[in-house]
């Protein structure tokens, strides 16, 4: 069973964090985009993994990371 963590962060950190993911869920997303098509931006660096499903699966896990930290966030204003 997965363990729950309660953390705590001011508004700047968390916007920080939330960077970050969104970052990271673009690579996933960028990279998903190469495998389906064999093309990439120039200045980005394909993440390595088995395919676009493969990619686009861990690119929607930061999309759902990311909304459920909106959705605390939104509750808490």
């Amino acid at each position: 069973m997965n363990k729950t963590y309660r953390i705590e962060l001011d508004d700047f950190d968390l916007g920080q964090l939330l960077d970050g993911m969104e970052i990271r869920a673009e690579a996933w997303e960028k990279t998903a985009d190469y495998h389906r098509t064999g093309e990439s931006p120039p200045d980005f660096i394909v993440e390595e993994c088995n395919n676009a499903e493969e990619a686009g699966a861990i690119a929607s896990h930061y999309r759902g990371i990311i909304a459920k930290i909106r959705k605390q966030m939104e509750a808490q204003s």
